[in-house]
């Protein structure tokens, strides 16, 4: 029997030591825009979040083509976050544009933390320890980031103190519009809604706390060969970790898993959840872009725009609904390589 384990062991090595490895996931995603029955005799723009390539994701086989008079790759001022933009006149009739990409992603995991917190200089981190407009560092959320962290001394401590936190008290909200806006306050008071909101809360109080945070915004690819994923955005969150680098964190997946396969806290099923999604992502998504209260480039007409996850478009200055695919007339598609 000993020969017969051994000789199994044997055989599944290679199999086993493949599965180790980081998984992957590449497909096209194809954004098709039609502008063309919103006002007439108005000049048109349109801003779509222009994915780049980076240590977990290839970006390649760009396309872009339609009847606009401009289109050009801009980036905003503060965080240098990509952005597609195209115009068309206000004598235009049509207003079309497709964006093509193609994607090679590989799964995250970041796992071995050192010992010991390097020494940092805060100021250095300055722009992810800032206060968005919808997500003080102040007043109730210093006091909560506080009595969260009270205990830990280390950036490690706090952020994953904090990330329990969100884990055991905020939940997945499946009446939430789009991702939710990351209404900070508000969310404290009722902490219910999807990945923007479990993601802005978790940055707002890891900020408090002094731990450089982040949320990064996408868009997730299917499992399946092809599907629409007009309505699959998706953000996360990573903090700063001194001498190590950023560290990606999920709990927004966490409680999304505990909603759709109906699992309490106490669940083991749960408990693995939280694991994975401390410090790992899969390689089910796309990376867009970073940024809050933003500018975009050229510059949109009103107030700073909340993040670009979802395309953003003005006909005339006005601002289209870019939760609403129907009505602003888009949509995404994707199809596995």
């Amino acid at each position: 029997m000993k020969k017969i384990a051994a000789l199994v062991a044997l055989l599944l090595a290679p199999v086993l030591a493949t599965a180790a490895q980081p998984a992957e996931r590449s497909g096209v995603i194809t954004m098709e825009f039609d502008l063309s029955a919103h006002a007439q005799g108005e000049e048109a723009r349109l801003w779509i979040p222009y994915p780049v390539s980076d240590a977990n994701q290839q970006i390649s086989g760009v396309k872009v083509s339609g009847d606009y008079a401009d289109a050009a790759v801009y980036t905003d001022r503060v965080f240098q976050t990509a952005m597609l933009s195209a115009s068309w006149p206000a004598e235009a009739k049509s207003r079309k544009l497709t964006f093509t990409f193609a994607v090679d992603r590989q799964e995250v995991q970041r796992r071995e933390f050192p010992t010991r917190e390097a020494a940092w200089d805060p100021a250095d981190y300055a722009l992810y320890l800032a206060p968005t407009s919808l997500g003080p560092v102040d007043g109730q959320v210093k006091r909560l980031a506080d009595h969260i962290t009270a205990e830990q001394k280390t950036v490690l401590g706090k952020a994953r103190a904090i990330y329990d936190w969100i884990c055991e008290n905020m939940y997945r909200d499946p009446d939430t519009k789009g991702c939710g806006a990351g209404d900070v306050c508000t969310l404290l008071e009722k902490p219910g809604g999807k990945c923007a909101d479990i993601h802005s809360v978790f940055v707002s109080l890891a900020r408090a706390a002094g731990v450089p945070s982040r949320e990064i915004f996408g868009i997730r690819q299917a499992k399946e060969s092809e599907k629409d994923i007009s309505t699959w955005q998706h953000c996360w969150a990573e903090f700063y970790l001194p001498g190590y680098g950023w560290v990606p964190v999920d709990p927004g997946d966490v409680r999304k898993a505990m909603l759709t396969e109906k699992l309490e806290l106490s669940d083991p099923k749960t408990a693995e959840h939280r694991k994975y999604f401390w410090g790992g992502i899969d390689a089910y998504r796309v990376s867009l872009g970073q940024g809050r209260d933003l500018v975009l480039s050229p510059p949109q007409s009103g107030e700073a725009v909340n993040y670009l996850m979802y395309p953003y478009a003005q006909i005339g200055g006005k601002t289209l609904d870019w939760l609403d695919p129907a009505s602003f007339k888009y949509t995404i598609t994707y199809q596995a390589k």
